[in-house]
């Protein structure tokens, strides 16, 4: 069997198992999600995938994510602890923590970080403590994932990104049909910054300390005279190598006006420039 009658395969089982609930789970149950779980680790199947002929460039695999969620459906909470008593840990038993070894090429720095089991984490990918990766994500190459932050279910991280100190880049695991969050390769995703709700972030771009992204918050462009927005039918896209910053925009009518209030709101203020890589690139020394 081709690896594409096998990732077929693999779709069409855990499709019916999602949608036809069985009375009790059983072990060959239980196989086939260690099949699906060992698919994703691997980086073999993702929640999501590029396909250009999406406006977002981005194409949902609602299968995969039925597959996370059944994860949860067959696990029993058992007692996972190191020491139950200093460190308790009770969890799905579907769920551990990832198996990493030396061979795998991950750098993991020391000091509470954790990789749940079910995601891919590529080669020279770095994770400093405590950061948390969650099931059903994908860590590209050569990507930082610095201290307390998280990347979240399903979330999908491109090729040597950064993702900064404290940076949540929000996991979006139901509905199945749901685009997650997308950081595409080489992005810059600056402290204490949040992106939601299946935003995608084009390559290269950069986020600065504490910008927030998400369905609801429109972006404004400076340089092209645009504004983005999120739809119904899909989430909100930054630009390739924007350079967006936390701003403000002030409430123009009614009691907001009077009280002189402003409501936060993303700006691009430039595209990347020489400048910017120059400033990036120092980055590489920590790698």
């Amino acid at each position: 069997m081709s690896p594409v009658d096998t990732v077929q395969s693999l779709a069409q089982r855990i499709e019916a198992l999602f949608d036809e609930k069985p009375a009790q789970y059983t072990e060959d149950h239980r196989r086939l999600f260690q099949e699906f779980k060992a698919e994703l680790n691997s980086g073999r199947v993702r929640a999501a995938v590029p396909d250009p002929a999406q406006p977002s460039g981005w194409r949902v695999n609602g299968w995969v994510k039925k597959g996370i969620l059944l994860g949860f459906r067959l696990g029993g909470i058992v007692d996972m602890s190191i020491d139950s008593e200093r460190m308790p840990w009770f969890d799905k038993d579907t769920y551990p923590v990832r198996r990493v070894n030396v061979n795998d090429g991950i750098r993991i720095v020391p000091g509470g970080s954790t990789i749940r089991d079910g995601c891919y984490i590529g080669r020279s990918v770095t994770c400093m403590p405590p950061m948390f990766i969650n099931a059903g994500a994908y860590v590209d190459d050569g990507t930082m994932v610095d201290s307390h932050a998280l990347v979240g279910s399903c979330a999908q991280i491109g090729k040597n990104c950064h993702i900064s100190a404290a940076a949540q880049i929000g996991g979006v695991l139901e509905p199945v049909g749901a685009l997650p969050v997308i950081i595409e390769d080489e992005v810059l995703v600056g402290g204490n910054c949040g992106v939601y709700e299946g935003t995608v972030v084009k390559r290269r771009a950069v986020l600065g300390t504490g910008v927030i992204l998400n369905r609801s918050t429109p972006v404004y462009d400076l340089v092209r005279n645009a504004v983005y927005t999120a739809s119904d039918e899909q989430g909100l896209v930054i630009p390739e190598e924007a350079v967006v910053v936390a701003g403000s925009r002030a409430i123009s009518s009614g009691p907001g006006k009077n009280w002189g209030i402003s409501l936060y709101t993303p700006v691009i203020v430039k595209y990347r420039d020489a400048k910017t890589d120059a400033k990036l690139q120092l980055e590489d020394l920590l790698r």
